[in-house]
């Protein structure tokens, strides 16, 4: 072992480069701030298990953030006929999804009784409040008015999740970007109430079929469409390991934000974000 350290010492000082006098320059430390992240993980109990409850959520706000930079870029370069950029941001997400679902494993790892030794001290803070979560939900068409009541008490959060409330999700950008190509839209699509949810419409339906029948012809748009399907099939994959999460370590009690916690989170696997997209695989 001491020969195998050795080699690796004598490696590492042919490394004349490497600088380490940050006397005046920046370190990689103070780029990233890890003096502020690393000391962001507060527990509330003596329980050794509540760091890693604390970290999984942090990292998942983390990737949240990318994925909001990643959509409003994306919605912003559909409206300006920019598909090829937007697909490059679409794939990323994607990417960072694949991240956030793998985290649910590392999350299981607690058990109920490990979980039990802290959980009255979240209060009645949840995962249900993130408001990043929340503007992705906006961002890809999911609108529910009676969630920002929740973010009342910080009005400068509240004003900014107004206006991702009413600004057009990225399906509705993708609708306009099938106008544009020629499709009729219904005009009522096209100048439409965009906190209500998108529920559907045939003019839509019709349009992505067209799409999906010629590719060759729509091949921007067919790129388009399966990069939404590739977006809220991962979203789906993301909230069933979410589902089984939950249920694996409180079963069905009620959330500690006051959701009905396995069953909520049941109940919105229904919800497509993008219908015709998945009705059309039945249609062609």
């Amino acid at each position: 072992m001491s020969e195998q350290f050795a080699k690796q010492e004598d490696n590492n000082s042919n490394e004349k480069g490497i600088h380490t006098n940050f006397q005046q320059d920046m370190t990689y430390g103070e780029y990233l701030q890890l003096d502020t992240i690393l000391a962001s993980q507060k527990t509330l109990s003596t329980h050794h298990d509540e760091m890693l409850f604390i970290i999984i959520h942090q990292v998942n706000e983390l990737w949240m953030k990318l994925i909001l930079h990643e959509l409003t870029s994306a919605i912003q370069a559909i409206q300006a006929n920019n598909l090829q950029s937007a697909f490059k941001m679409l794939a990323r997400v994607t990417k960072i999804q694949s991240q956030l679902i793998q985290a649910w494993d590392v999350l299981s790892t607690l058990t109920p009784a490990e979980y039990l030794e802290f959980r009255d001290h979240l209060g009645k803070s949840s995962g249900f409040q993130s408001y990043q979560y929340r503007q992705i939900e906006f961002a890809l068409g999911y609108k529910t008015a009676h969630i920002l009541k929740i973010y009342e008490k910080d009005t400068k959060l509240h004003e900014q999740l107004e206006k991702a409330f009413h600004a057009p999700s990225i399906y509705d950008v993708s609708i306009e970007a099938l106008s544009r190509g020629g499709f009729f839209i219904n005009p009522a699509l096209l100048n439409r109430d965009y906190s209500i949810t998108y529920s559907g419409d045939k003019s839509v339906a019709d349009a992505w079929k067209t799409v999906y029948q010629n590719v060759n012809q729509y091949w921007d748009l067919y790129q388009l469409a399966e990069k939404l399907v590739d977006i809220e099939d991962w979203l789906q994959q993301w909230r069933f390991r979410h589902m089984k999460t939950v249920e694996r370590i409180i079963g069905f009690k009620v959330g500690t934000g006051g959701s009905s916690g396995v069953n909520y989170l049941r109940k919105v696997l229904d919800h497509r974000f993008f219908p015709e997209l998945w009705e059309l695989r039945t249609d062609l």
